[in-house]
């Protein structure tokens, strides 16, 4: 295993970190992700449901990437301005409003979309991958996808820790390492590069529960009672098959 000290994100202040994250540490995770990763410097990357555009942010910075926030529920005027006061252009980085079944890009625009998060809320339709996301991105480009998870289904005897925080409607969005590779292993467009297990589960929501906010609040009763014992993070990494 390796063992990460997450450099890149420690960089970053930890009362903007905790202002603007709306879950276990981004920066963290996609730090972790992109470990090693195969995107060509001053790539045009999308951040796929980049929520208050902190991961955008950093992935500008730490990659040199020029990148394009993508979120439906995020007010993109905000983001301009805290892209602004972050020192960033519009040459570097543009906020878009966009639903990620109805993206308004072209085609083949992308070198790769990265997606922490988020991809668990609207990926897990067998047909998505192949209709939705891998058309934006040029012939040879990546995904990078991190989801929250669970180191082996359990959701026919849900334990009694998840639940004091989430019901079962909510955690039918995570799902374990097998469930992700049934869904990825059916698209006709892509190859799996890796599918595995991240390491910064504990590290990232016990980053997050430490937040002065309502939501982390209210995942601080599971994350104390010992629910990521059951929880993990899992990456993904595809990349679009060329056309020959």
């Amino acid at each position: 295993m390796i063992t990460l000290n997450y450099e890149k994100s420690k960089k970053y202040d930890k009362n903007l970190v905790e202002n603007k994250i709306m879950g276990p540490n981004p920066l963290k995770l996609v730090e972790e992700l992109l470990l090693n990763h195969n995107i060509s410097d001053s790539a045009t990357v999308m951040d796929l449901g980049s929520g208050n555009g902190l991961t955008s942010v950093f992935l500008v910075k730490e990659y040199g990437f020029k990148v394009f926030p993508t979120d439906l529920w995020s007010d993109p005027t905000e983001n301009k301005k805290f892209f602004d006061e972050m020192g960033l252009s519009g040459d570097e980085i543009i906020p878009i409003k966009a639903d990620a079944n109805d993206l308004p890009f072209a085609h083949e625009f992308f070198n790769a979309i990265i997606c922490a998060d988020s991809y668990n809320y609207f990926g897990r339709d067998d047909n998505f991958l192949d209709e939705k996301i891998i058309p934006f991105i040029k012939p040879g480009g990546y995904v990078y996808i991190a989801v929250p998870g669970m180191k082996k289904d359990c959701h026919d005897d849900l334990p009694d820790e998840l639940l004091l925080s989430w019901n079962e409607e909510q955690l039918d969005y995570i799902h374990d390492m097998d469930y992700w590779r049934n869904i990825v292993d059916k698209s006709n467009k892509s190859k799996v590069i890796s599918i595995k297990q991240m390491e910064g589960n504990e590290e990232l929501w016990t980053d997050w529960i430490n937040c002065d906010n309502e939501y982390a609040a209210g995942d601080k009763k599971a994350v104390d009672a010992g629910a990521c014992k059951y929880l993990n993070f899992i990456s993904i990494v595809l990349q679009r098959v060329k056309i020959i």
